[in-house]
């Protein structure tokens, strides 16, 4: 357990959190009490879900209305810990909630660093009994890993891949078909097609939105996250990553597509002018974005952001064309059972209902159920899209396509100290890209900082 984690862990022990978490024996007595199967206990049962989703986002009254309809023993007692959806206040209320020994049963987390750290706290509880009692294979049922150290603690939710947006109006001028399978070779030369004129009045290809000071850092795992493991600047047993050739294949991408084709908005007006990825395409200033599928609730155009143009959707790109393809970074909601929780076996009910046909009926996301039929995908996205301004502009062929073959890689567990990693990897790419060192010196040089990182927090 690294040092920041172990500290959290003991703060939470001096408080009293985990004096319900120790040995399991309490979590099989709540097991037995509650009843093996929740559907046949007969008494109520009431859990409480502590989650950052807010009504608007996440349609609660809904869906925890069709779950009580369907187990009519549990009640959901809803906690929002963020009115207005912000995930930092809502881990913020969470832990002073644990650290006061407040009831929990289902936690909700909206990041891999969040969950992680959380189960090396001690707040939640592995699930692999339920799992294995029931009979299913995690990997068959769900697009997202969720498990950590051999274990599954969460169970995941939505599922928001990245893709590529596309201009298809731009596509068209150029003679370029909308890709339905490509690599990162054939990103670069749309790139270059699609980019026209000078001065202030260029148009580039692509725009990439990061690194941003250790943010936004999906902008320097191009080749990596397109790999089915060891997406990250870290390997799971904590050592560097920054070895991999898709680390220095990335890095080769950036500078050729800003230097030698000059194809992709330049960093230094992405800092100065503190430019985003939204204004950049939908002021078509870029051709492609490379983003998270949340913007699919603004592919249609909003109010704040009009759509003047056709928007098609290609996926991430791969590094060969032999690879299998479909590895994406991916976001996801995390459904884990609370680890003092005294209804274990009805916390576990209700996320699994919930990463299943719960998706399908709060209707706000695309879920990780690999079980969603094509007519059910198909709904849910004509119901995202109908929410925008210009629906008809979308290609949902091509959106349909990416959203059904999109996969996330095996998850890394991230390290307590990640954002001190990220941002000596951010400062490292800015002497590179102002040319003031080559990608040799970067990797070495960053290779030797971060692992001056993991030591110092060993």
């Amino acid at each position: 357990m690294k040092a920041k984690a172990k500290i959290f862990v003991i703060c939470m022990l001096l408080t009293g959190v985990l004096a319900a978490c120790g040995g399991g024996g309490e979590e099989t007595a709540a097991t037995e009490e509650g009843g093996a199967n929740a559907e046949g206990s007969r008494d109520n049962v009431t859990i409480k879900l502590h989650t950052h989703g807010n009504e608007a986002n996440y349609n609660w009254k809904e869906t925890l209305a069709a779950f009580e309809e369907e187990y009519p023993n549990i009640d959901v007692d809803l906690i929002i810990l963020s009115e207005k959806g912000d995930t930092q206040e809502a881990m913020k209320k969470l832990d002073l909630a644990a650290a006061s020994g407040e009831a929990m049963d289902v936690l909700m987390f909206s990041d891999p660093a969040s969950y992680a750290q959380r189960v090396g706290a001690g707040m939640v509880a592995p699930i692999d009994e339920f799992i294995v009692e029931e009979g299913y294979d995690v990997h068959e049922e769900y697009k997202v890993d969720t498990s950590l150290g051999g274990k599954y603690y969460a169970l995941p939710g939505k599922f928001n891949p990245w893709y590529v947006l596309l201009n298809k109006d731009h596509l068209e001028e150029a003679g370029l078909e909308v890709p339905e399978d490509w690599t990162w070779d054939e990103f670069m030369e749309y790139a270059k097609k699609l980019t026209v004129g000078e001065g202030s009045e260029k148009r580039y290809g692509t725009f990439f939105f990061g690194p941003q000071d250790g943010s936004w850092m999906e902008y320097l795992k191009l080749a990596m996250a397109s790999e089915p493991e060891n997406t990250e600047f870290l390997k799971d047993d904590g050592t560097s990553n920054l070895d991999s050739p898709f680390f220095r294949k990335t890095l080769e991408i950036r500078l050729k597509m800003e230097q030698e084709d000059q194809s992709v908005t330049p960093y230094t007006d992405l800092i100065s002018q503190k430019l985003h990825y939204r204004n950049q395409f939908f002021n078509q200033d870029a051709s492609m974005i490379l983003i998270g599928s949340w913007m699919n609730t603004e592919l249609g155009g909003t109010d704040q952001f009009p759509l003047d143009f056709n928007v098609a959707v290609a996926p991430y790109p791969k590094n060969d064309p032999n690879d299998e393809g479909g590895f994406t970074p991916v976001t996801t909601d995390f459904m884990s059972v609370a680890s003092n929780s005294e209804h274990t076996q009805e916390a576990y009910t209700f996320i699994r209902w919930y990463t299943t046909e719960g998706q399908l009926i709060q209707g706000k996301n695309i879920p990780s159920w690999n079980k969603v039929s094509e007519d059910d995908l198909d709904r849910i996205v004509d119901t995202i899209l109908s929410g925008t301004n210009n629906p008809e502009k979308v290609d949902k062929a091509s959106l349909l396509k990416v959203l059904s073959e999109a996969k996330s890689s095996k998850m890394t567990s991230p390290a307590s100290y990640q954002a001190e990693v990220y941002k000596v990897i951010s400062e490292e790419y800015e002497k590179l890209i102002f040319g003031e060192q080559d990608i040799d010196t970067m990797i070495k040089v960053s290779q030797e900082r971060v692992q001056d990182v993991i030591e110092n927090n060993g």
